[in-house]
């Protein structure tokens, strides 16, 4: 199994910034992909930003120029610097990683997720 724990959400204003972190840990050989996805109220959840184990990224359009996905491959850590903040933004963010078990099956883990609001 492996754990995904999410941290740096909170409370920000508009225009404001917040760093979130997922640290992964557990029984794997490799984190392949790694991102984060976020789930508003009422809403579906939705892909926010990905970037591979070579550091190819990709992003939602919403939050392209504002955000920045990193990781360190080192710590199994995955980061979302976010910038600019709207109130739009507010959402649960969830963190996920693509891994490559001991028995060599891919499967896709999450966290539990933490709570982004941006106040207007």
């Amino acid at each position: 199994q492996v754990q995904l724990v999410e941290s740096g959400g909170g409370l920000v204003q508009a225009g404001g910034s917040l760093r979130l972190s997922c640290v992964g840990s557990g029984s794997f050989i490799t984190i392949n992909t790694m991102g984060w996805y976020r789930q508003a109220p009422g809403k579906q959840r939705e892909l926010v930003a990905i970037i591979t184990s070579g550091g190819s990224t990709n992003y939602a359009d919403s939050v392209k120029g504002r955000f920045t996905i990193s990781r360190d491959n080192a710590k199994n850590t995955v980061y979302l610097q976010m910038d600019t903040l709207e109130p739009e933004d507010t959402a649960v963010y969830f963190c996920t990683a693509g891994v490559t078990t001991p028995g060599l099956y891919l499967k896709d883990f999450w966290g539990q997720g933490t709570q982004v609001t941006v106040s207007s």
